[in-house]
């Protein structure tokens, strides 16, 4: 059975930095790309980062400059480093293939951003 588990999220002070993690069961990875994505209180689930197998990648609008998506293919987990976190950053992170598949959403990790 295909299992994602994202982790490192947390409580973090507007400016600082966090470094989510997702390990994934099985090789669900393997030949695909992967991406984060976040929901907020409220709000939909939206992407945020995606990196190619080719490693090009692509953020949103809202991330860009400030979080950096990358992977470690020996370890078969993803990650997302996030500095100058800010209030609106605050959302439950998930990872998931690129293109994502429905069936396979973890529980995510809960990232706050407040002083």
């Amino acid at each position: 059975q295909v299992q994602l588990v994202e982790s490192g999220g947390g409580l973090v002070q507007p400016g600082g930095s966090l470094r989510l993690s997702c390990a994934a069961s099985g090789s669900i990875f393997s030949g695909k790309g992967m991406s984060w994505y976040r929901q907020a209180p409220g709000k939909e689930r939206e992407f945020i980062a995606g990196l190619t197998t080719r490693g090009s990648t692509v953020y949103s609008d809202s991330v860009k400059g400030r979080f950096t998506i990358s992977r470690d293919n020996t370890k078969n987990t993803g990650y997302l480093q996030m500095n100058s976190l800010k209030p609106e950053d605050t959302a439950v992170y998930y990872c998931n293939v690129l293109p994502p598949l429905p069936l396979i959403w973890g529980q995510g990790t809960q990232v706050t951003v407040s002083s």
